[in-house]
């Protein structure tokens, strides 16, 4: 049997919900690869002339990795003409990648890696704490969850706080603009301290994430939880 409180959690949670598909694929400027920590280079593959991707290297450089051979003959500092740059997330094996592409007539894969270490350095780098010690898992989506104090059962919405609304007000305008969201949230009401109680869950595109504007954003947003 569900007990009484399972129950009342299933009636009373609230669901908010931007409808769409979590969007998969962006494009990114040069710039933006610089501040994930990349260099667009043109060089040499295995002896073969082409792009690819390099960090913390310079023009004539030579290094190996995973078994080829390359040698950085010029860090580009805008892109080749006709081409941009896109990124989407692919799961593989359950784990999200960030993959980049340097696109034109041909697409040109420059990277595949695991997603997290992209963005976990990132939003060390530029200090989206919150966003950062809230994000949950990484997938096509991902969760950012936020909680504080024991759980009860959860009130309606109109026993929302002003906190509380501000913050589901200027999450639907993020999600607007992403073009997918969904937040779960149970309110709890304040305890004995006069604390808000509460329990977030918010699903929000991947590659999102890396975009500045957006994760800057959702950063301010969480931080104006309690």
């Amino acid at each position: 049997m569900v007990s009484e409180i399972k129950e009342a959690q299933l009636l009373n949670t609230l669901v908010f919900e931007t409808l769409g598909e979590p969007q998969k694929e962006r494009e990114f400027k040069l710039k933006t690869l610089k501040k994930w920590g990349f260099d667009l280079v043109f060089g040499k593959k295995n002896a073969q002339e082409g792009y690819f991707l390099s960090q913390d290297k310079k023009e004539g450089a030579r290094y190996s990795v995973d078994g080829a051979e390359y040698e950085v003959l010029e860090i580009l500092k805008e892109l080749p003409k006709n081409k941009k740059v896109f990124a989407h997330i692919e799961m593989i094996e359950g784990v999200a990648h960030l993959c980049v592409d340097l696109r034109d007539e041909e697409n040109l894969q420059l990277l595949c890696i695991p997603a997290a270490s992209v963005l976990v350095a990132y939003l060390k780098k530029h200090r989206f704490i919150h966003l950062l010690e809230n994000l949950k898992d990484l997938g096509s989506a991902a969760t950012v969850a936020k909680h504080q104090g024991e759980e009860g059962k959860p009130r309606g919405f109109e026993e929302l706080p002003p906190v509380i609304r501000r913050f589901l007000k200027e999450a639907k305008k993020i999600e607007k603009e992403m073009g997918f969201g969904r937040i779960s949230l149970a309110y709890y009401g304040p305890n004995k301290d006069n604390k808000e109680r509460y329990k977030m869950e918010w699903m929000v595109p991947s590659i999102a994430l890396f975009d500045e504007h957006i994760a800057q954003k959702i950063d301010k947003t969480l931080a104006e939880l309690p």
